[in-house]
């Protein structure tokens, strides 16, 4: 009985969750679609030409930036080559551009989903926005100095501008949609039964390693490594089941976040810009060593603050207490001001806090 019961509760649950992605994705990408199509976006795109210049890219490759930073990878990529031709560029130019919108891209509808995770959505768009910003300045003086991959740009493939009328743009989101409901309940029913295999412990045993460097400990490298390989879409979905018990540590569900938004979807995104002439081994090492060192760095932060100072400048809506105080488990969203008690012995135990709705 209980063999079916599992995987029944699985499966509301991640219907759960996926009508959560739904209400956040589907106004998010109508919105940004109308902004494109009013010119909004062309508009506002002359304030990151500064940016590109102190990152040695043409300024018209800022509107570029812009629409992948609201629409998403494919759309900034698809508006390199209508702004700028194949010859005013270099590998270099490529790279350190591709590095711009791996980290950061499809800001709106991604960190939206962060969001319902738990942590806010400001501090973690704009943590990417910097760290898509240091990722490419760190290649650009690399490239500078050692004038590697100043070679004229020869990309295997130029994309077209895909542009595409309003009803190609709602049977597009809807087949992302029911592909994500797929992916979604798979994984979610791979998961649990990987974990009632026991090869669950031992895919996170060989991952642990390399997650250990950024801070990110055992409980939390599922969830971790599902948006390092599939996406933010996928990892997020999972972290929000995950955020409403009471077992996992509310700043590894940040650090997981944080970490995802440096390096997501490695492999598929990866091999689309590595197409259009960016260099592989930069991309993808150096944006596993960047996402590995920043995340590292941000450990170290939120780990010697208070709980209260994470929670107010760090999460969104949410309250936490000690476990100990409160009668429930259950997690409950609150739009009061955060809480987050000391736990009675004198020293905060984070593994403690659950989210729960201020009682005064």
């Amino acid at each position: 009985m209980n063999l079916r019961a599992a995987p029944y509760r699985k499966t509301l649950e991640t219907l759960e969750i996926y009508w959560e992605l739904v209400r956040v994705i589907v106004p998010v990408a109508v919105l940004t679609r109308l902004l494109q199509d009013l010119g909004v976006i062309r508009a506002i795109s002359p304030i990151f030409e500064p940016i590109m210049a102190l990152i040695g890219l043409p300024p018209e490759l800022a509107l570029a930036w812009l629409t992948g930073l609201l629409v998403g990878l494919w759309g900034g990529v698809i508006s390199v080559f209508a702004l700028t031709p194949v010859s005013a560029l270099t590998t270099a130019d490529m790279t350190v551009f591709s590095a711009l919108v791996l980290v950061a891209h499809a800001i709106p509808i991604e960190q939206r989903i962060i969001q319902r995770a738990g942590p806010g959505f400001l501090i973690t768009a704009a943590l990417r926005g910097f760290g898509a910003f240091a990722f490419a300045v760190l290649l650009h003086q690399t490239f500078s100095a050692t004038g590697w991959l100043r070679t004229p740009l020869q990309p295997s493939w130029t994309p077209m501008d895909q542009s595409s009328d309003w009803r190609a743009f709602f049977t597009d989101t809807v087949w992302t949609l029911l592909t994500m409901l797929i992916v979604l309940l798979v994984l979610s029913w791979l998961i649990e039964l990987l974990k009632a295999l026991g090869l669950m412990a031992r895919l996170n045993k060989g991952l642990a390693p390399f997650f250990r460097l950024t801070g990110i400990d055992a409980s939390t490298v599922p969830f971790a490594s599902v948006g390092l390989f599939l996406g933010i879409s996928y990892g997020g979905g999972l972290l929000i089941r995950e955020s409403r018990t009471a077992s996992t540590d509310p700043r590894q569900i940040f650090l997981a976040c944080v970490f995802m938004g440096f390096a997501h979807s490695v492999i598929e995104d990866t091999l689309v810009v590595a197409t259009l002439g960016a260099n592989f081994a930069s991309i993808f090492f150096g944006r596993l060593v960047f996402a590995t060192l920043a995340t590292a760095l941000i450990a170290k932060v939120i780990y010697s603050i208070s709980d209260n100072v994470l929670y107010r400048a760090f999460f969104h809506r949410f309250n936490w207490r000690p476990k100990s105080l409160l009668g429930s488990n259950e997690l409950i969203r609150s739009s009061t001001p955060y809480v987050c008690s000391r736990h009675k012995g004198g020293h905060s135990n984070v593994r403690l806090c659950v989210l729960s709705r201020h009682r005064g």
